[in-house]
């Protein structure tokens, strides 16, 4: 009974519980090891998610990127 209560209330306001721990753990990450640490792993983990989300929608996402960066047929 408490359990699909606290679904429901969780279902209707997912996205303050979820802002309000990610609040929680980036404070606490920031007393514990610096802000600046802190800094360098959000940048990193918002490439991850921004390349993962990208090759999810196109399969040659790499290969175009690496096109860009690299001379054409270096990586091939």
């Amino acid at each position: 009974m408490i359990k699909e209560k606290l679904l429901e209330y969780y279902k209707s306001h997912y996205g303050e519980i979820n802002g309000a721990l990610i609040g929680f753990l980036s404070a606490v990450l920031m007393l514990i090891i610096g802000f600046f640490k802190v800094l360098f792993i959000a940048v990193f983990v918002v490439i991850g998610y921004y390349v993962g989300k990208n090759i999810t929608s196109d399969k040659d996402y790499i290969k175009k990127l690496l096109d860009k960066i690299l001379p054409p047929g270096k990586y091939r």
